[in-house]
């Protein structure tokens, strides 16, 4: 199946959820539309949500909940198709 890497549009920490009391945007298997927040970046108390950029099934996080990313930096795998 093709595979399109997530990535971070900015450089700051990456969280897989919209506050510390919610469950995460989309678990490891979940089905995902392309406009879909898959997490948030952080940077100077400014949040920027992360779209998954294709519709399928996300497979994988490559980053951690609260990790620091680059931009352009891969965060998570969808399989389309």
């Amino acid at each position: 199946m093709p595979r399109h890497e997530v990535v971070s549009p900015i450089p700051g920490v990456f969280y897989r959820r919209p506050d510390p009391d919610s469950p995460p945007f989309v678990e490891d298997g979940g089905a995902v539309a392309a406009d879909q927040a898959v997490g948030l970046v952080e940077v100077m108390k400014s949040f920027h949500q992360v779209a998954a950029g294709a519709e399928g099934t996300l497979v994988e996080f490559l980053v951690g909940d609260e990790d620091e990313v680059d931009a352009g930096q891969p965060v998570a795998v969808v399989e389309t198709g």
